[in-house]
């Protein structure tokens, strides 16, 4: 079957925007189904972004730059605009075209929340129409809008780079071994997942991060040991059986406030999670109750309800393919482990720790994210479909890494999202890769010190490293 090519809806005229940058607004139409190009389009938003050089002659013609396509972690959330991504200072003084493609169900592409899904259908529908939106069929969307945007350039400018942050690292791996021959080169950071790990196998692993980052946490501040476990009773005490409610809907519980560790696996998170913990007890020192600004700022934490793809397709982009499913694996995981029996069904609250401290969670998915956040309340038999399904297609060609032509450049983190140790062996399995590894930067290195990542990733590229 020949490729899918995109059409192009619109593409607005460059505008300049601080930093100097030319930016352009591109609407796409792809085929929800790629497998049957009559299916009803869905449509995909892109920002392009060049250095802008004012020319010493005027000229009309138009010059074919080298694409860079930036794969955005998640799932779920939508590119930054080229003035704001830290990448694009780098890039642009390399000559490359930048595209900020917000994958399907993102951004401004077809966006996913509760009330679209409704227009679908029920539970099923919804849940037979979220399985096109994993990586498989974003790197199709990809190739598609790539074919269009170089249908007039010459064979050997065709290709595009891609740079994949987290999950878009994940993308590229799933690019490498079903489309390679649209790649020039990839670039990824955060995002070296293992190939052939399922959900469970990968939350072993990164729960052990995650008690590592709760212990750094509790070191730091070792009076929070006494006080968050004290913030939890007040919590059980004023909301009860179904927790607290907060400002747009959601209730806060024990279980939702150790979400928070989410922050943990990113550079600040530490102190931020403090931060909270302090203005809580604060407001219950004062007033007895927590303030809406408090609560608010709880509930946006985590971004569950804003990008719920985030929440539904979290366990399934783990699932590398049929056989495998996700059944809610964080949850089973933890429950095995003493540091979290916060999730067992008959924990006896935070005083039954005695000396022990109430431990966060990382980037894990629970059920119980459906009972309280509000948006989520309404997709949560959508999200059991979704975690017992097992027939999903294939996310990686394990073979066709090992025989590898498309030079890869790739940071590797101290990173509690995605397990450094797994990623050294998926490193392995694709021949010619290049890897920055350190110790020193997290997950969001790439926004944090930018400095510190992308030059190694050049460096490795230009082949500069003695």
């Amino acid at each position: 079957m020949a490729p899918v090519v995109a059409r192009l809806v619109s593409e607005s005229k460059p505008y300049l925007v601080p930093g100097k940058i030319l930016v352009k607004e591109l609407w796409f139409e792809v085929p929800f189904d790629h497998s049957n190009p009559n299916s009803k389009p869905i449509r995909l938003f892109a920002r392009s972004g060049i250095k802008y050089v004012r020319p010493i002659v005027e000229t009309s013609e138009v010059e074919q730059r080298p694409y860079l396509v930036f794969l955005q972690g998640g799932p779920g959330f939508g590119t930054s605009s080229p003035q704001d991504s830290p990448i694009s200072s780098y890039f642009l003084e390399r000559g490359y075209e930048l595209l900020f493609l917000d994958q399907r169900g993102t951004g401004l592409s077809s966006t996913i929340a509760a009330n679209t899904l409704e227009r679908i259908g029920g539970p099923q529908e919804q849940a037979d129409y979220l399985k096109f939106f994993r990586a498989d069929t974003l790197v199709k969307d990809s190739e598609a809008v790539r074919l269009c945007l170089t249908k007039d350039y010459p064979p050997e400018k065709k290709k595009w780079s891609t740079f994949g942050q987290s999950f878009g690292g994940m993308m590229t791996l799933t690019y490498l071994s079903f489309a390679s021959e649209g790649l020039r080169e990839s670039f990824i950071t955060g995002g070296l997942a293992a190939l052939d790990k399922g959900p469970a196998d990968v939350y072993a692993a990164t729960y052990k991060r995650c008690i590592e980052r709760n212990n750094a946490y509790y070191k730091k501040f070792p009076e929070d040991i006494a006080t968050v476990k004290w913030v939890a009773g007040k919590i059980q005490e004023l909301g009860g059986e179904k927790g607290i409610p907060l400002p747009t809907g959601s209730f806060l519980t024990v279980q939702r406030l150790m979400t928070v560790g989410l922050n943990f696996g990113a550079h600040g998170g530490i102190d931020r999670v403090h931060n909270y913990i302090v203005r809580m007890k604060a407001d219950l020192d004062q007033f007895g109750a927590f303030t809406r600004y408090t609560l608010n700022e709880l509930e946006q934490d985590g971004a569950w309800d804003i990008a719920p793809i985030y929440t539904l397709l979290h366990e399934p982009c783990w699932c590398f393919g049929p056989g495998v499913a996700g059944k809610w694996a964080a949850e089973r995981v933890g429950q095995g482990l003493e540091e979290y029996q916060w999730l067992q069904k008959d924990w006896a609250g935070p005083a039954s720790l005695g000396d022990k401290p109430l431990y966060f969670s990382g980037e894990m998915i629970y059920p119980f994210l459906f009972d309280t956040c509000s948006e989520l309340v309404k997709l949560k038999k959508t999200a059991q479909i979704l975690a017992e399904y097992d027939g999903w297609a294939p996310l990686y060609d394990i073979p066709q890494l090992a025989k590898n032509e498309v030079p890869v450049y790739a940071a590797c983190y101290n990173d509690m999202y995605v397990d450094s140790d797994l990623a050294r062996v998926t490193a392995s399995r694709i021949k010619g890769i290049k890897v920055f590894e350190t110790n020193v930067l997290y997950h969001n290195g790439i926004r944090a010190h930018p400095e510190d990542v992308i030059p190694q990733l050049l460096k490795l590229r230009d082949d500069t490293i003695d």
